[in-house]
């Protein structure tokens, strides 16, 4: 048996494949959505750093940096498939506060939240908030996320 490809995503990347693939990243005040088929194992990640981009989508190439953006990137692929929202299983990470009220880090995750609702996404976890990184690999053959997260209190900057 061969070993899983991994796929690093950087920011503002988007990556969808099949169960030979694993998608890894690392976040901070970004969010990260997986979104996996349990009975077609096909599935994708985003990594996105803003909720929204400020022009259209119509008037500009999709950028998978705005979560709008990246949604709209899932969704051509489900169309693609020929799958829809319902059968898949959503996990969303991050939008830890890198800085002192981190307003980027919650906006991040109020937009992801949404958007997986708006879209009629299924979300089975979720792991946002707090501070510090957080370092992702999604296997795209079991739908599992693995996660470390290096949470960091003020407490702990100080020592």
């Amino acid at each position: 048996m061969t070993s899983p490809r991994t796929v690093f995503l950087k920011p503002g990347e988007f990556h969808f494949a099949g169960p030979g693939t694993r998608i890894a990243t690392l976040l901070g005040s970004c969010v990260a959505v997986s979104l996996w088929h349990p009975r077609l194992r096909i599935g994708g990640m985003c990594h996105y750093m803003l909720p929204h981009h400020g022009r259209p989508a119509q008037v500009r190439a999709l950028d998978g940096r705005y979560a709008t953006d990246a949604f709209e990137l899932f969704r051509r692929e489900l169309e693609r498939t020929g799958t829809r929202p319902a059968e898949y299983e959503a996990k969303l990470f991050g939008g830890g506060a890198q800085v002192l009220r981190d307003g980027v880090a919650r906006a991040n995750v109020a937009a992801g939240l949404s958007l997986l609702d708006r879209h009629g996404f299924t979300v089975v976890a979720r792991h946002l908030g707090g501070t510090g990184a957080r370092r992702l690999r999604f296997d795209l053959a079991t739908g599992d996320v693995w996660m470390y997260h290096n949470d960091r209190s003020p407490l702990d900057e100080a020592s």
